[in-house]
């Protein structure tokens, strides 16, 4: 991870691998400092500077990019603290007409690791501060339209200076759903549906 992304890693690192990543667990995170990129461990839920308590407000796991420079919660992180929040894929959920939730594993077809568009803040009292962030997201291209009208903002690689800062501001072109065909999906066991899950069988697909 650290030689693909150019980064530092940080002492502390989520384990892995983890295949039922949920909100307010640890995440791989890529952030460009003064003295280069860091692989870092952030809380997944990002915490605005105002919140008293981890539980003083919403969970923030996502950023929508249409508003993402106005609302008060992210606007500061979307000028700067971007990052790329790593992982090797991600579940979406359908619901059946009786309200089951079925979920589906999505990929890069070309097996790479995925990069999230993210933000970041720090938060907690002055020298115990945590690390937080949030996913920001899209409308759904055509192809995950099919099973959710949203998606996350993903980077691909010529483009993750220009995310993080490191080029000047050019994130705001980003904002989009991204290619239709670097992303594969399939049918994965509702036993995802449960924190307590975890396992590479999660992602294994089923038919459906």
């Amino acid at each position: 991870m650290a030689q693909l992304f150019s980064a530092r890693p940080a002492n502390a690192l989520p384990v892995v691998p983890n295949f039922n990543v949920c909100p307010t667990c640890q995440v791989h995170v890529v952030r460009a400092g003064e003295t280069g990129r860091q692989l870092d461990a952030l809380r997944w839920g990002f915490l605005p500077h105002w919140y008293k308590s981890k539980t003083a407000g919403p969970l923030l796991i996502n950023a929508r990019a249409e508003t993402l420079a106005e609302k008060p919660a992210f606007r500061a992180a979307c000028r700067e603290r971007r990052c790329l929040i790593v992982a090797s894929g991600f579940y979406e959920w359908t619901k059946t007409e009786s309200g089951d939730r079925l979920p589906w594993y999505i990929f890069r077809k070309d097996g790479a690791p995925i990069a999230f568009g993210g933000v970041w803040q720090d938060w907690g009292p002055e020298g115990d501060q945590k690390g937080t962030c949030a996913i920001v997201t899209t409308p759904a291209n055509r192809n995950l339209g099919r099973i959710h009208h949203r998606m996350p903002l993903i980077v691909e690689p010529e483009n993750w200076p220009f995310w993080l800062g490191e080029v000047g501001k050019g994130a705001a072109r980003l904002l989009s759903p991204g290619q239709e065909d670097i992303l594969g999906f399939h049918r994965v066991d509702p036993s995802v549906n449960s924190n307590r899950a975890s396992g590479p069988t999660l992602v294994d697909p089923i038919a459906g």
